[in-house]
């Protein structure tokens, strides 16, 4: 018997949702990750958008059912004993692609070995395998018990859900439409003076728009407070969608803060830093808004980076007047305003 052990625990996540000028969207999902020696497994997948089997929008008894086929109380769903660890975020369906492993009981030990790419019902180790990463074997009862805890939790992730605080309605209401299209509720109001606290629970977020008044922002926040109702504070950079969204998204990221792959977005003169904590794929856009308050979009990199802090330039052309960026990866969003200095 293997005496080298890996611990196994499990960890809120995120899959990132947004949206683009043009239309397109990625949707928001909310799921639970595998913490492999303390670090979560899918950031060991450097250029991977996927979730795992355990997400909170699916039904209770497929997650129930997806959590028992992890225990081994279940045949293994394919061939050779492997199990889906990640699919696809959009539609889950095989044909697009999963990461699959085989799952075996060893004694009291659990093992998980063989990973690899897999896009139909047989897994070819050879040509899409993943060497260097497992096999890990897991203590029984760490891992039995860590699964255990989503079979009757206390209550199961809601839907998320955003109230919306402003005066503009036309950007209210397309940032609501727009969050609405990637799987996120959203309410707009003008306060929240006399909402029963039963109505403020179903919030993750409150958002103010940047005409709200100081005095406003206060009164709904202790609106929250009064009810006990911890919620997460958005102040809004600018009436564009797309920022707003990476916002919102960031703000109702669960996931621990040590565990997440994108930790710092700045913007100075000339120049742009990013902060990855894993080797992950990364996208960094630009939003400016020109002289008749149109919004102008320019994709500035999308590429693996290492783990570490990087710099980069950033052109002049993309980022004069009001201007914004998006950093993303598939699990994590950052924004921020571009200083009137780094346009120059």
């Amino acid at each position: 018997m293997c005496a080298e052990y890996t611990t196994f625990g499990l960890a809120p996540a995120m899959r990132a949702g947004g949206v683009r000028t043009d239309g397109g969207h990625r949707v928001h999902r909310d799921f639970v990750d595998f913490v492999v020696d303390g670090r979560p497994l899918l950031f060991r997948l450097s250029d991977l958008d996927a979730v795992s089997p355990l997400a909170s929008d699916v039904p209770p008894a497929i997650f129930t059912a997806q959590v028992r086929s992890l225990l081994l109380e279940s045949p293994a769903p394919l061939p050779g004993g492997r199990y889906v660890v990640y699919g696809c975020p959009e539609c889950e369906d095989l044909a697009c692609g999963a990461v699959t492993a085989v799952i075996r009981q060893d004694g009291e030990d659990v093992v998980w070995a063989d990973f690899a790419w897999q896009t139909g019902e047989t897994a070819d180790l050879a040509l899409n395998g993943y060497p260097g990463i497992g096999p890990f074997r897991f203590r029984g009862a760490e891992y039995r018990a860590a699964l255990a805890t989503l079979l009757d939790p206390p209550d199961r992730a809601p839907r998320p859900r955003v109230l919306l605080i402003g005066a503009r309605a036309a950007v209210l209401a397309g940032l609501a439409a727009a969050l609405r299209t990637i799987g996120i509720g959203a309410d707009i109001a003008r306060d929240a003076h006399r909402v029963p606290a039963e109505e403020l629970r179903g919030y993750g977020a409150v958002v103010f728009g940047r005409d709200t008044p100081e005095r406003e922002r206060t009164a709904v926040l202790r609106a929250f407070a009064d009810a006990r109702v911890p919620v997460a504070r958005v102040d809004g950079l600018a009436p564009v969608v797309p920022v707003l969204v990476a916002q919102i998204e960031h703000a109702l990221d669960r996931s621990p803060a040590g565990q997440r792959r994108l930790t710092g977005l700045t913007a100075g003169p000339g120049h742009a830093e990013i902060e990855v904590t894993s080797a992950c794929r990364v996208t960094l856009t630009a939003y400016r808004l020109d002289r008749l308050s149109r919004t102008r979009t320019r994709d500035l990199l999308d590429e693996v980076l290492p783990p570490g802090r990087h710099r980069l330039a950033l052109d002049p052309k993309a980022v004069r007047g009001r201007s914004f960026l998006v950093a993303r990866t598939a699990t994590s969003v950052l924004a921020t305003a571009v200083t009137p200095e780094a346009a120059h």
